[in-house]
């Protein structure tokens, strides 16, 4: 029912664009001359009429549910609730509705599916009644505001301003609540974990008792080994795409010829397009043993799961983000410094070099920078080819695990958020926010140091 109320919508939105497209055709084919052009009177009633009823169906979904259980919960008998959590009578209650029975429920609670099921048609229907009635209101709103001397291009614009400064204030304070949860539960954690234990620790081993008769370690929360873990390998990775990336990006602008950039560019962004599990799964059955065997031969120590296997699939990983983005940045680069350095007596190798890559290091940091947060916050790959074990080292061949892993692991299981080894993942978090928060910092002064040279 809400996947029609909302195709209702959107064909109202249709019918009045075309008729008001048709009603200022209409005025222009009599000789009048229209302020706006008819696709402006045709988008200003589509808007008119989709934004406001859109926004009235996401609201009422959203209401709804919790309106009704509201409504369920106050009808209960007197002391249907004494001694129980409210919670999981709710529970069973939509269940009951939803047409799961399990075992023999009280008439009570058979009652009170039964209104709730009543009350979610009752307010469907409502729903239904008054979507509707605003639409045409709407719809005549817009009609009526069809002449010859009706801005109707800047209500368009009106309204579209509007839209485009909701999506922005939402995705301020969607940021604001990010930053406050990570800070809210990171103090929490910092209530039961000492702050210098945390960021000077060397020992990270977050077990502690489930259970109060459970017998478990202290644990330890130092996230040097976890945060060591995580640059050795984006470390390797970036050592092996951006090379590769940057030189790609260069050849493929610079050198490469006509048929063989459209066959090559395109190959190699499919790599962009390969699920990162499809990458783990090559760490771990080829590059994981090429290494081992490697390593065998030269009578190198090589642990199963290494830093070196994960780093250097992430960094192919990583080619097509920073190539597509270096040969963005060199073809955006003004045609005539080219030709200037090429006129100069300059080689193709040295207008690259001198002229073409200091002028486009915006774009090429850029691409780095999108980059080293992807290698930060990659999960599947370390899991499948690094490990768990968090170790304080920085040998590429040794097992390591990084931040995202240990949050992911953190938060699997019943432990409750009460307790430390929890909240530390969301202390994990906010310190990873805080080093991406850095890098960005540093690339933008690196941006702006070249822009002013090179604009």
């Amino acid at each position: 029912m809400t996947y029609f109320a909302f195709l209702l919508l959107f064909a109202a939105a249709l019918f009045g664009y075309a008729l008001n497209l048709r009603a200022a055709r209409h005025i222009r084919d009599g000789g009048q001359r229209l302020h706006s052009l008819g696709g402006f009177h045709g988008g200003y009633a589509f808007l008119l009429v989709l934004v406001p009823c859109f926004i009235l169906l996401v609201l009422w979904i959203a209401l709804q549910n919790g309106v009704v259980d509201r409504l369920v919960m106050a009808g209960l008998p007197e002391g249907a609730l004494a001694g129980t959590n409210p919670a999981l009578i709710l529970s069973e209650i939509r269940s009951l509705a939803g047409g799961r029975v399990f075992g023999t429920p009280e008439p009570w609670k058979i009652e009170a599916a039964e209104r709730m099921t009543t009350l979610r048609a009752q307010a469907t229907n409502l729903m239904f009644v008054v979507v509707t009635a605003l639409a045409l209101a709407l719809l005549v709103l817009s009609r009526r505001s069809v002449s010859a001397d009706f801005r109707a291009r800047q209500g368009v614009e009106r309204i579209v301003l509007g839209l485009m400064i909701f999506c922005s204030v939402v995705a301020v304070f969607t940021t604001i609540g990010i930053i406050l949860a990570l800070v809210f539960e990171t103090w929490r954690f910092f209530q039961m974990v000492p702050v210098t234990e945390f960021l000077f620790g060397t020992r990270w081993e977050p077990q502690i008792p489930i259970r109060a008769d459970q017998i478990a370690a202290e644990g330890a929360f130092g996230w040097i080994p976890v945060l060591l873990g995580t640059l050795v390998i984006t470390f390797v990775a970036l050592f092996i795409a951006v090379p590769i990336g940057l030189m790609s990006a260069i050849y493929l602008n610079e050198f490469a010829s006509r048929r063989f950039r459209k066959i090559a560019k395109p190959v190699l962004e499919i790599l962009a397009g390969v699920p990162t599990v499809v990458y783990g799964f090559f760490a771990i059955l080829v590059v994981a043993p090429a290494i081992r065997s490697l390593g065998a031969q030269l009578g190198l120590p090589i642990a199963p799961n290494t830093a070196l296997a994960a780093g250097s699939v992430m960094g192919i990983m990583l080619i097509p983000f920073i190539s597509s983005f270096a040969d963005d940045a060199l073809s955006a680069v003004p045609r005539s410094l080219r030709d200037g350095a090429l006129a100069l007596g300059a080689t193709r190798a040295e207008t690259v070099l001198n002229v073409l890559f200091p002028a486009a290091i915006p774009g090429i940091v850029g691409g780095v920078l999108l980059a080293v947060s992807r290698a930060i916050g990659e999960t599947m790959i370390v899991v499948m080819a690094a490990g768990l074990m968090a170790r304080m080292t920085i040998n590429p061949l040794d097992s390591v695990t990084t931040i995202t892993v240990q949050i992911v692991t953190l938060l699997i299981g019943d432990t409750s958020f009460d307790s430390p080894k929890t909240l530390a993942a969301f202390a994990l978090g906010f310190m990873l926010f805080i080093v991406t928060l850095c890098i960005n910092v540093a690339a933008l002064r690196i941006v702006r140091k070249y822009r002013e040279l090179y604009d």
